[in-house]
């Protein structure tokens, strides 16, 4: 295995190099789902209800208590688009990062090592799931509805606020998927440990998070930086002074925080590919 590797490096591609291959592999991807009509169609509707069944349990849950944490429903429509929306983007492009585990235990991703390309860039291109696509409407309409209903000023500042917020949620959610990936190296076999912060984050994002316990808002709110992708620039868009540690003014430091994410997630990659050794086979 040190042997590929070295002569991957000597073969790889300069930086900003040639991007065919993987506009090629993701083009016949595309054209491979959009193939069976049907059958797309049923993933698109599939995806969408989750969204919908998502969305709704946020309303089912304030629908019976009136407010959580000093935030009504109006307002949470605001979280749940931003981050929903954030997430639903990440994980198009990202979110089969999920395969690594499988790719570890048959013995595939040594065939990754053999092209002279990078081993990430390589995983992050192997698949493209437009399915996903129909998730990311839901996001989109929670995240109009909620500046309607909150009759928000759409005004440069609002603008940027949103473009700033989904652009790092992005960033944030993507950065999740690689080190998950990283950490995969390690694991093997352990998805549901991974998925309890990717996927649980994503869900802890959509929430309140003045409602928060101190352990978890020091996991989800800075360490994970979740509530910069949703609860953080609602405060920001509304002008709500929020909880004790979570002031609205830390929206600003979103993008700095999807910096720190993706330095835990490079460094996650970095540490689980030098410990990787190959299947053995």
């Amino acid at each position: 295995m040190a042997e590929v590797r070295a002569r991957v490096r000597l073969a790889s591609p300069e930086p900003g190099g040639d991007l065919r291959a993987y506009r090629a592999v993701l083009a016949s991807r595309i054209r491979s789902q959009r193939s069976y009509r049907l059958g797309f169609s049923l993933d698109l509707g599939a995806s969408l209800l989750v969204g919908v069944i998502e969305l709704a349990e946020v309303w089912v849950l304030f629908h019976s208590v009136g407010e959580l944490g000093g935030f009504t429903f109006g307002q949470m429509l605001l979280v749940f688009g931003l981050a929903d929306l954030a997430f639903s983007v990440a994980d198009l492009v990202f979110g089969h990062c999920d395969n690594l585990p499988t790719y570890l235990r048959a013995g595939t991703l040594d065939v990754f090592y053999l092209r002279p390309q990078p081993l990430l860039l390589q995983l992050i291109t192997s698949d493209i799931s437009l399915r996903r696509l129909a998730r990311a409407s839901v996001g989109l309409v929670a995240l109009v509805a909620g500046l309607v209903v909150n009759d928000v000023d759409l005004g440069p500042r609002t603008i940027t606020i949103v473009i700033l917020a989904l652009v790092s949620g992005v960033a944030i959610f993507a950065a999740m998927f690689v080190w998950a990936a990283g950490v995969q190296f390690f694991l093997v076999d352990g998805a549901e440990a991974t998925n309890a912060f990717v996927y649980g984050g994503r869900y802890a994002s959509s929430q309140p998070a003045s409602v928060w316990s101190r352990p978890v808002l020091v996991l989800f709110g800075f360490f994970f930086p979740m509530t910069f992708a949703g609860f953080l620039p609602m405060l920001l868009l509304l002008d709500v002074a929020g909880p004790d540690w979570l002031p609205a003014s830390l929206g600003w430091w979103a993008p700095a925080m999807a910096l720190w994410t993706w330095t835990l997630a490079l460094l996650s990659w970095r540490l689980g590919v030098r410990h990787y050794q190959g299947a053995g086979g």
